[in-house]
Protein backbone atom coordinates (compact mmCIF):
# COMPACT_ATOMS: atom_id res chain seq x y z
CA UNK A 1 0.00 0.00 0.00
CA UNK A 2 0.94 3.39 -0.73
CA UNK A 3 2.59 5.85 1.77
CA UNK A 4 2.99 9.07 2.03
CA UNK A 5 6.58 10.77 3.40
CA UNK A 6 6.56 12.32 6.03
CA UNK A 7 8.85 15.43 6.41
CA UNK A 8 11.10 16.50 9.25
CA UNK A 9 9.03 19.49 9.60
CA UNK A 10 5.46 16.93 10.13
CA UNK A 11 7.17 14.74 12.32
CA UNK A 12 8.01 17.75 15.03
CA UNK A 13 5.44 18.78 17.02
CA UNK A 14 4.62 22.30 17.91
CA UNK A 15 4.93 21.83 22.08
CA UNK A 16 8.10 19.12 21.37
CA UNK A 17 5.84 16.64 22.70
CA UNK A 18 5.54 12.95 21.07
CA UNK A 19 1.81 12.04 19.30
CA UNK A 20 0.33 8.73 20.21
CA UNK A 21 1.18 5.79 18.44
CA UNK A 22 -1.23 4.88 15.47
CA UNK A 23 -2.14 1.40 15.04
CA UNK A 24 -1.30 -0.20 11.73
CA UNK A 25 -2.06 -3.23 9.43
CA UNK A 26 1.82 -3.04 8.14
CA UNK A 27 5.05 -3.12 10.29
CA UNK A 28 5.43 0.22 8.47
CA UNK A 29 2.97 1.66 9.99
CA UNK A 30 5.47 2.92 13.26
CA UNK A 31 4.86 5.46 15.81
CA UNK A 32 6.36 8.49 15.09
CA UNK A 33 9.22 9.77 16.30
CA UNK A 34 9.40 12.49 19.26
CA UNK A 35 8.31 15.61 17.94
CA UNK A 36 5.67 14.55 15.50
CA UNK A 37 2.37 17.06 14.48
CA UNK A 38 -0.94 16.77 16.31
CA UNK A 39 -2.18 14.92 12.95
CA UNK A 40 -1.47 11.81 11.42
CA UNK A 41 -2.05 10.91 7.90
CA UNK A 42 -4.07 8.09 7.57
CA UNK A 43 -4.10 5.53 5.00
CA UNK A 44 -7.45 6.65 2.87
CA UNK A 45 -5.59 10.16 3.26
CA UNK A 46 -8.17 11.81 5.64
CA UNK A 47 -6.55 13.46 8.68
CA UNK A 48 -7.12 12.61 12.30
CA UNK A 49 -7.71 15.48 14.57
CA UNK A 50 -6.29 14.72 17.87
CA UNK A 51 -6.98 18.54 19.56
CA UNK A 52 -9.87 20.68 18.44
CA UNK A 53 -10.50 22.80 21.09
CA UNK A 54 -8.31 25.47 19.77
CA UNK A 55 -6.49 26.64 23.11
CA UNK A 56 -9.86 26.58 25.32
CA UNK A 57 -9.94 24.41 28.31
CA UNK A 58 -12.22 21.21 28.40
CA UNK A 59 -14.61 22.99 30.91
CA UNK A 60 -15.05 26.23 28.85
CA UNK A 61 -15.81 23.78 25.94
CA UNK A 62 -18.52 21.71 27.89
CA UNK A 63 -20.05 25.51 28.94
CA UNK A 64 -20.51 26.34 25.37
CA UNK A 65 -22.39 23.71 24.30
CA UNK A 66 -25.19 24.31 27.00
CA UNK A 67 -28.18 26.24 26.03
CA UNK A 68 -28.62 29.50 27.45
CA UNK A 69 -32.26 30.79 28.51
CA UNK A 70 -34.13 32.27 31.21
CA UNK A 71 -37.76 31.65 32.88
CA UNK A 72 -40.44 32.56 30.72
CA UNK A 73 -38.52 31.26 27.31
CA UNK A 74 -39.72 29.24 25.34
CA UNK A 75 -37.07 25.96 24.39
CA UNK A 76 -37.16 23.18 22.05
CA UNK A 77 -35.84 19.71 23.14
CA UNK A 78 -36.37 15.73 22.56
CA UNK A 79 -38.32 13.28 24.28
CA UNK A 80 -36.00 10.91 26.60
CA UNK A 81 -38.55 9.63 28.81
CA UNK A 82 -41.94 9.35 29.43
CA UNK A 83 -43.29 8.21 33.37
CA UNK A 84 -46.95 8.11 34.35
CA UNK A 85 -46.27 11.71 35.89
CA UNK A 86 -43.92 13.75 33.95
CA UNK A 87 -41.88 13.52 31.05
CA UNK A 88 -38.12 14.11 30.33
CA UNK A 89 -37.15 16.65 27.89
CA UNK A 90 -33.47 16.94 26.58
CA UNK A 91 -32.56 20.52 25.47
CA UNK A 92 -29.28 20.66 25.63
CA UNK A 93 -29.17 21.68 29.14
CA UNK A 94 -26.85 20.25 32.35
CA UNK A 95 -29.45 18.27 32.94
CA UNK A 96 -33.15 17.37 31.31
CA UNK A 97 -36.27 19.13 31.84
CA UNK A 98 -39.19 17.86 33.54
CA UNK A 99 -43.03 18.51 32.57
CA UNK A 100 -44.74 17.87 34.90
CA UNK A 101 -48.30 15.55 33.84
CA UNK A 102 -50.34 18.84 33.94
CA UNK A 103 -48.77 20.89 32.19
CA UNK A 104 -48.36 18.36 28.65
CA UNK A 105 -51.94 19.61 27.37
CA UNK A 106 -54.65 21.57 28.31
CA UNK A 107 -57.07 18.74 28.27
CA UNK A 108 -57.51 17.76 31.92
CA UNK A 109 -56.25 13.99 33.89
CA UNK A 110 -54.57 13.13 30.49
CA UNK A 111 -52.04 10.05 30.36
CA UNK A 112 -48.45 11.23 29.21
CA UNK A 113 -48.07 8.22 26.56
CA UNK A 114 -51.50 9.64 24.73
CA UNK A 115 -50.22 13.09 24.51
CA UNK A 116 -45.94 12.71 23.20
CA UNK A 117 -43.91 10.06 22.32
CA UNK A 118 -40.15 8.78 22.48
CA UNK A 119 -37.83 10.79 20.54
CA UNK A 120 -40.50 13.34 19.56
CA UNK A 121 -39.34 17.30 19.27
CA UNK A 122 -41.18 19.53 21.05
CA UNK A 123 -41.57 23.12 22.40
CA UNK A 124 -41.72 23.58 26.04
CA UNK A 125 -41.88 27.31 28.00
CA UNK A 126 -39.64 27.27 31.07
CA UNK A 127 -41.40 28.17 34.42
CA UNK A 128 -38.79 27.36 36.73
CA UNK A 129 -35.37 26.98 35.79
CA UNK A 130 -34.24 25.44 39.14
CA UNK A 131 -36.37 24.18 41.62
CA UNK A 132 -35.91 23.49 45.20
CA UNK A 133 -34.59 19.94 44.04
CA UNK A 134 -32.63 21.31 41.41
CA UNK A 135 -35.11 20.35 38.49
CA UNK A 136 -35.39 22.46 35.45
CA UNK A 137 -39.45 22.61 34.98
CA UNK A 138 -40.70 23.01 31.97
CA UNK A 139 -44.55 23.45 30.16
CA UNK A 140 -45.30 21.86 26.99
CA UNK A 141 -49.31 23.26 27.33
CA UNK A 142 -48.12 27.06 28.02
CA UNK A 143 -45.93 27.25 25.14
CA UNK A 144 -48.58 26.05 22.72
CA UNK A 145 -50.48 28.70 24.51
CA UNK A 146 -48.16 31.34 23.70
CA UNK A 147 -47.74 30.37 19.99
CA UNK A 148 -51.56 29.95 19.92
CA UNK A 149 -52.52 33.41 20.86
CA UNK A 150 -50.62 35.13 18.04
CA UNK A 151 -52.21 32.64 16.00
CA UNK A 152 -55.76 33.31 17.18
CA UNK A 153 -55.54 37.11 17.30
CA UNK A 154 -54.39 37.47 13.63
CA UNK A 155 -57.52 35.22 13.08
CA UNK A 156 -59.64 37.26 15.26
CA UNK A 157 -58.16 40.55 12.98
CA UNK A 158 -58.80 38.69 9.66
CA UNK A 159 -62.30 37.43 10.44
CA UNK A 160 -61.42 34.16 9.73
CA UNK A 161 -62.39 30.23 10.79
CA UNK A 162 -60.62 28.55 13.89
CA UNK A 163 -61.36 24.86 13.93
CA UNK A 164 -60.59 22.40 16.67
CA UNK A 165 -62.09 19.24 18.68
CA UNK A 166 -64.64 19.49 21.55
CA UNK A 167 -62.81 18.07 24.47
CA UNK A 168 -65.29 19.03 27.19
CA UNK A 169 -68.64 19.93 28.07
CA UNK A 170 -69.03 22.37 30.90
CA UNK A 171 -71.59 24.24 32.63
CA UNK A 172 -73.33 26.47 29.90
CA UNK A 173 -71.04 25.25 26.86
CA UNK A 174 -68.37 23.59 25.07
CA UNK A 175 -64.47 24.13 25.38
CA UNK A 176 -62.71 23.36 22.43
CA UNK A 177 -59.03 22.63 21.38
CA UNK A 178 -58.02 25.45 19.42
CA UNK A 179 -54.29 25.74 21.15
CA UNK A 180 -55.26 27.00 23.63
CA UNK A 181 -59.15 25.96 25.75
CA UNK A 182 -62.00 27.92 23.88
CA UNK A 183 -65.28 28.36 25.20
CA UNK A 184 -68.28 27.99 23.10
CA UNK A 185 -71.38 28.48 24.51
CA UNK A 186 -74.43 26.54 24.41
CA UNK A 187 -76.71 29.18 22.90
CA UNK A 188 -74.00 29.48 20.08
CA UNK A 189 -73.13 26.15 18.78
CA UNK A 190 -75.96 25.72 16.46
CA UNK A 191 -78.70 28.07 14.43
CA UNK A 192 -81.08 26.53 17.19
CA UNK A 193 -79.98 25.84 20.58
CA UNK A 194 -79.58 22.79 21.66
CA UNK A 195 -79.79 20.80 25.03
CA UNK A 196 -77.84 17.85 24.70
CA UNK A 197 -73.98 19.12 24.44
CA UNK A 198 -72.58 15.42 25.21
CA UNK A 199 -72.48 14.09 21.58
CA UNK A 200 -70.61 17.11 20.47
CA UNK A 201 -67.59 16.28 22.35
CA UNK A 202 -64.73 14.50 20.10
CA UNK A 203 -66.25 15.98 17.15
CA UNK A 204 -64.26 18.88 15.37
CA UNK A 205 -66.29 22.28 14.40
CA UNK A 206 -65.41 25.32 12.87
CA UNK A 207 -66.09 28.58 14.85
CA UNK A 208 -66.12 32.06 14.89
CA UNK A 209 -63.87 33.96 17.20
CA UNK A 210 -66.62 36.60 18.85
CA UNK A 211 -64.13 37.91 21.76
CA UNK A 212 -60.54 38.03 23.23
CA UNK A 213 -59.17 38.46 26.39
CA UNK A 214 -55.60 37.28 27.09
CA UNK A 215 -55.41 38.71 30.35
CA UNK A 216 -58.40 36.80 31.68
CA UNK A 217 -57.16 34.06 29.31
CA UNK A 218 -60.84 34.12 27.72
CA UNK A 219 -61.68 33.02 24.51
CA UNK A 220 -65.33 33.17 23.51
CA UNK A 221 -66.06 31.60 20.08
CA UNK A 222 -69.60 31.21 18.11
CA UNK A 223 -70.54 28.10 15.68
CA UNK A 224 -73.55 29.79 15.31
CA UNK A 225 -72.67 32.66 12.91
CA UNK A 226 -69.70 30.47 11.15
CA UNK A 227 -72.98 28.55 10.18
CA UNK A 228 -75.07 31.88 9.82
CA UNK A 229 -72.34 33.01 7.17
CA UNK A 230 -71.87 29.83 5.25
CA UNK A 231 -75.55 29.76 5.19
CA UNK A 232 -76.59 33.04 4.73
CA UNK A 233 -77.46 32.70 0.74
CA UNK A 234 -79.52 29.93 1.45
CA UNK A 235 -81.25 31.77 3.88
CA UNK A 236 -82.14 34.47 1.65
CA UNK A 237 -83.37 32.42 -0.65
CA UNK A 238 -85.72 30.34 1.69
CA UNK A 239 -87.05 33.65 2.84
CA UNK A 240 -87.60 35.00 -0.35
CA UNK A 241 -89.50 31.86 -1.01
CA UNK A 242 -91.70 31.99 1.82
CA UNK A 243 -94.99 33.65 2.05
CA UNK A 244 -97.79 34.53 4.37
CA UNK A 245 -100.26 32.28 4.19
CA UNK A 246 -98.53 29.39 3.27
CA UNK A 247 -98.74 25.97 5.05
CA UNK A 248 -95.96 24.14 5.99
CA UNK A 249 -94.62 20.94 7.65
CA UNK A 250 -92.16 21.02 10.74
CA UNK A 251 -90.04 19.63 13.63
CA UNK A 252 -90.60 21.28 17.06
CA UNK A 253 -86.88 22.47 17.66
CA UNK A 254 -86.98 24.08 21.13
CA UNK A 255 -89.74 24.84 23.57
CA UNK A 256 -89.47 28.06 25.53
CA UNK A 257 -91.65 29.82 27.77
CA UNK A 258 -93.50 32.42 25.26
CA UNK A 259 -93.59 29.70 22.29
CA UNK A 260 -92.30 26.70 20.25
CA UNK A 261 -89.67 26.94 17.55
CA UNK A 262 -90.01 25.36 14.61
CA UNK A 263 -87.60 24.00 12.09
CA UNK A 264 -88.91 24.23 8.49
CA UNK A 265 -86.21 22.46 6.75
CA UNK A 266 -83.95 25.80 6.35
CA UNK A 267 -85.11 28.18 9.28
CA UNK A 268 -86.48 28.03 12.56
CA UNK A 269 -89.81 30.00 13.03
CA UNK A 270 -91.39 31.27 16.37
CA UNK A 271 -95.14 30.03 16.89
CA UNK A 272 -95.93 31.92 19.81
CA UNK A 273 -97.79 31.03 22.64
CA UNK A 274 -101.04 32.76 21.81
CA UNK A 275 -100.82 30.81 18.30
CA UNK A 276 -100.41 27.22 19.72
CA UNK A 277 -104.00 26.33 20.45
CA UNK A 278 -107.65 27.67 20.43
CA UNK A 279 -107.73 27.14 24.28
CA UNK A 280 -105.66 28.42 26.82
CA UNK A 281 -102.09 27.33 27.50
CA UNK A 282 -100.28 27.67 30.52
CA UNK A 283 -97.38 26.88 28.73
CA UNK A 284 -96.55 25.67 25.49
CA UNK A 285 -95.13 22.29 26.60
CA UNK A 286 -98.80 21.46 27.33
CA UNK A 287 -99.27 21.99 23.94
CA UNK A 288 -96.24 20.43 21.89
CA UNK A 289 -92.54 18.66 22.67
CA UNK A 290 -89.44 19.02 20.94
CA UNK A 291 -89.47 16.05 18.08
CA UNK A 292 -93.26 16.67 17.47
CA UNK A 293 -94.33 16.94 13.59
CA UNK A 294 -96.18 19.53 13.08
CA UNK A 295 -98.34 21.35 10.53
CA UNK A 296 -98.29 25.38 10.64
CA UNK A 297 -99.30 28.45 9.24
CA UNK A 298 -96.75 31.54 7.66
CA UNK A 299 -98.28 34.26 9.50
CA UNK A 300 -95.28 37.10 8.62
CA UNK A 301 -91.69 36.90 7.17
CA UNK A 302 -89.78 39.48 8.49
CA UNK A 303 -86.64 39.49 5.78
CA UNK A 304 -84.81 42.47 7.35
CA UNK A 305 -84.81 40.71 11.05
CA UNK A 306 -84.78 37.27 9.26
CA UNK A 307 -87.79 36.23 11.71
CA UNK A 308 -90.73 34.01 10.75
CA UNK A 309 -93.72 33.86 12.62
CA UNK A 310 -95.68 30.69 12.37
CA UNK A 311 -99.47 29.95 13.68
CA UNK A 312 -100.20 26.35 14.58
CA UNK A 313 -103.61 26.69 15.78
CA UNK A 314 -104.56 28.39 12.37
CA UNK A 315 -104.44 24.58 10.82
CA UNK A 316 -106.58 23.84 13.39
CA UNK A 317 -110.73 23.38 13.54
CA UNK A 318 -111.68 26.90 15.17
CA UNK A 319 -113.93 25.92 17.62
CA UNK A 320 -115.58 28.88 17.89
CA UNK A 321 -116.57 29.03 14.25
CA UNK A 322 -117.24 24.99 15.11
CA UNK A 323 -119.61 25.91 17.79
CA UNK A 324 -121.27 28.57 15.56
CA UNK A 325 -122.01 26.19 13.28
CA UNK A 326 -123.56 23.54 15.55
CA UNK A 327 -125.58 25.80 17.77
CA UNK A 328 -128.17 28.32 17.36
CA UNK A 329 -130.21 30.89 19.60
CA UNK A 330 -132.32 29.36 21.94
CA UNK A 331 -130.92 25.76 22.14
CA UNK A 332 -130.40 24.19 25.46
CA UNK A 333 -126.25 23.39 26.04
CA UNK A 334 -125.14 21.62 29.46
CA UNK A 335 -121.87 23.61 31.04
CA UNK A 336 -119.75 23.53 33.85
CA UNK A 337 -119.51 26.73 36.11
CA UNK A 338 -115.68 28.11 35.88
CA UNK A 339 -115.71 31.33 37.13
CA UNK A 340 -117.69 33.48 39.01
CA UNK A 341 -117.42 37.41 38.94
CA UNK A 342 -119.30 40.44 40.41
CA UNK A 343 -121.20 40.77 37.05
CA UNK A 344 -121.92 37.07 36.08
CA UNK A 345 -120.45 33.44 35.95
CA UNK A 346 -118.47 32.28 32.99
CA UNK A 347 -119.86 28.70 31.93
CA UNK A 348 -117.84 26.47 29.85
CA UNK A 349 -120.13 24.77 27.36
CA UNK A 350 -117.66 23.35 24.75
CA UNK A 351 -113.73 22.52 24.70
CA UNK A 352 -112.78 26.09 24.81
CA UNK A 353 -115.53 27.89 25.12
CA UNK A 354 -117.33 29.74 27.59
CA UNK A 355 -120.22 31.78 27.76
CA UNK A 356 -120.95 34.96 30.61
CA UNK A 357 -124.48 34.28 32.21
CA UNK A 358 -125.21 37.95 33.26
CA UNK A 359 -126.33 38.43 36.56
CA UNK A 360 -129.50 39.36 35.50
CA UNK A 361 -129.83 36.12 33.72
CA UNK A 362 -129.21 33.99 36.59
CA UNK A 363 -132.74 33.67 38.22
CA UNK A 364 -136.26 35.42 37.70
CA UNK A 365 -135.53 37.46 41.45
CA UNK A 366 -133.46 39.78 41.94
CA UNK A 367 -129.88 38.58 42.59
CA UNK A 368 -127.45 40.70 44.51
CA UNK A 369 -123.97 38.22 44.05
CA UNK A 370 -123.60 35.58 41.27
CA UNK A 371 -122.52 32.94 44.59
CA UNK A 372 -126.44 33.25 45.40
CA UNK A 373 -127.12 31.33 42.39
CA UNK A 374 -124.18 29.38 41.27
CA UNK A 375 -120.81 27.77 42.64
CA UNK A 376 -117.52 27.35 40.82
CA UNK A 377 -117.53 23.92 39.70
CA UNK A 378 -121.20 23.48 39.50
CA UNK A 379 -122.77 22.04 36.17
CA UNK A 380 -126.23 23.05 34.85
CA UNK A 381 -128.13 23.74 31.78
CA UNK A 382 -128.43 26.80 30.06
CA UNK A 383 -130.07 28.47 27.06
CA UNK A 384 -128.04 30.29 24.58
CA UNK A 385 -129.19 33.87 23.88
CA UNK A 386 -126.51 35.48 22.01
CA UNK A 387 -123.58 34.02 19.60
CA UNK A 388 -121.12 36.70 18.36
CA UNK A 389 -118.46 34.79 16.24
CA UNK A 390 -116.86 37.98 15.26
CA UNK A 391 -115.79 38.90 18.75
CA UNK A 392 -115.82 35.15 20.49
CA UNK A 393 -118.59 36.31 22.67
CA UNK A 394 -121.49 33.76 23.94
CA UNK A 395 -124.65 35.27 26.32
CA UNK A 396 -126.31 32.76 28.53
CA UNK A 397 -129.20 32.23 30.58
CA UNK A 398 -130.04 30.28 33.66
CA UNK A 399 -133.34 32.07 34.32
CA UNK A 400 -134.68 31.07 30.53
CA UNK A 401 -133.30 27.63 30.59
CA UNK A 402 -135.66 27.29 33.50
CA UNK A 403 -138.27 28.13 31.25
CA UNK A 404 -137.61 24.75 29.24
CA UNK A 405 -136.51 24.57 25.44
CA UNK A 406 -135.29 22.65 22.72
CA UNK A 407 -131.45 21.14 23.77
CA UNK A 408 -128.77 20.99 21.04
CA UNK A 409 -127.89 18.49 18.73
CA UNK A 410 -125.47 16.57 20.71
CA UNK A 411 -128.30 15.96 23.36
CA UNK A 412 -130.97 14.67 21.12
CA UNK A 413 -131.23 11.39 21.76
CA UNK A 414 -131.29 11.51 25.53
CA UNK A 415 -133.01 14.58 25.86
CA UNK A 416 -135.39 15.28 22.23
CA UNK A 417 -139.20 15.46 21.79
CA UNK A 418 -139.01 11.48 22.05
CA UNK A 419 -137.96 11.78 25.85
CA UNK A 420 -140.80 13.81 27.19
CA UNK A 421 -144.81 12.62 27.65
CA UNK A 422 -147.40 14.71 26.81
CA UNK A 423 -147.17 16.25 30.30
CA UNK A 424 -143.57 17.57 29.68
CA UNK A 425 -142.52 14.78 31.69
CA UNK A 426 -138.93 13.39 31.72
CA UNK A 427 -139.45 9.27 30.32
CA UNK A 428 -136.51 8.62 28.26
CA UNK A 429 -135.00 6.16 31.15
CA UNK A 430 -131.46 6.55 32.73
CA UNK A 431 -129.80 9.74 32.46
CA UNK A 432 -126.95 10.65 29.88
CA UNK A 433 -123.93 9.08 30.25
CA UNK A 434 -122.25 11.25 33.05
CA UNK A 435 -125.11 12.04 35.20
CA UNK A 436 -126.61 14.95 33.26
CA UNK A 437 -129.76 15.51 34.52
CA UNK A 438 -133.13 16.16 31.60
CA UNK A 439 -133.44 19.79 31.35
CA UNK A 440 -137.09 21.40 31.99
CA UNK A 441 -139.41 20.45 28.79
CA UNK A 442 -140.93 23.54 27.10
CA UNK A 443 -144.39 23.91 27.91
CA UNK A 444 -144.04 21.50 30.95
CA UNK A 445 -145.53 22.58 34.67
CA UNK A 446 -142.23 23.27 35.69
CA UNK A 447 -141.58 25.55 32.18
CA UNK A 448 -144.98 27.34 33.44
CA UNK A 449 -144.40 27.86 36.75
CA UNK A 450 -140.95 29.63 36.09
CA UNK A 451 -142.94 31.88 33.16
CA UNK A 452 -145.49 32.64 36.13
CA UNK A 453 -142.94 33.40 38.30
CA UNK A 454 -141.03 35.59 36.01
CA UNK A 455 -144.23 37.06 34.92
CA UNK A 456 -144.54 38.16 38.72
CA UNK A 457 -141.38 40.05 38.80
CA UNK A 458 -140.80 43.44 38.49
CA UNK A 459 -139.32 44.47 35.17
CA UNK A 460 -135.24 43.66 35.18
CA UNK A 461 -133.02 46.53 35.32
CA UNK A 462 -131.80 47.09 31.34
CA UNK A 463 -128.31 44.43 30.66
CA UNK A 464 -125.14 45.57 30.22
CA UNK A 465 -123.03 44.18 27.23
CA UNK A 466 -120.81 41.45 28.90
CA UNK A 467 -117.13 40.90 27.37
CA UNK A 468 -117.11 37.36 26.58
CA UNK A 469 -113.29 36.54 27.73
CA UNK A 470 -111.53 37.42 31.51
CA UNK A 471 -109.45 39.51 30.56
CA UNK A 472 -111.93 41.91 29.52
CA UNK A 473 -114.20 41.03 32.19
CA UNK A 474 -111.03 41.87 34.63
CA UNK A 475 -110.21 45.40 33.09
CA UNK A 476 -113.93 46.31 33.50
CA UNK A 477 -113.86 45.60 36.79
CA UNK A 478 -110.60 47.12 37.64
CA UNK A 479 -112.01 50.31 35.64
CA UNK A 480 -115.27 50.20 37.71
CA UNK A 481 -113.12 49.82 41.38
CA UNK A 482 -110.66 52.78 40.15
CA UNK A 483 -113.05 54.85 39.98
CA UNK A 484 -115.13 54.21 43.02
CA UNK A 485 -111.86 54.83 44.58
CA UNK A 486 -111.56 57.57 43.22
CA UNK A 487 -114.73 58.96 43.94
CA UNK A 488 -114.14 57.69 47.90
CA UNK A 489 -110.54 59.40 47.70
CA UNK A 490 -110.67 62.92 49.12
CA UNK A 491 -108.68 65.14 47.25
CA UNK A 492 -104.96 66.11 48.82
CA UNK A 493 -103.40 69.70 48.28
Amino acid sequence: MKKKQLSEQDVTGSNGSPVPEVAGDSAEAAAPEAGTTLTQIREDDAPVVFDDLGGQSFSDAVDATIVEFDDGDIVSGTVVKIDSDEVLLDIGYKSEGVIPSRELSIRNDVDPHDVVTLDEVLEALVLTKEDKDGRLILSKKRAQYERAWGTIEELKEKEEIVSGPVIEVVKGGLILDIGLRGFLPASLVDLRRVRDLAPFVGRTLECKIIELDKNRNNVVLSRRAYLEETQREQRDEFLANLKPGEVRSGVVSSVVNFGAFVDLGGMDGLVHVSELSWKHVDHPSSVVQVGDEVTVQVLDVDLTRERISLSLKATQQDPWQEFADGHQVGELVYGRVTKLVPFGSFVQVGDGIEGLVHISEMAVHHVEAPEQVVTPGEELWVKIIDIDLERRRISLSIKQAAEGGVVAAEYQDQFGEHAYDEHGNYIGGEQAEGGVPAPIAEGSEAAEAALAEAAAQPDPEPEISAPATEAEMQALLTDGLSSESAQETPETE
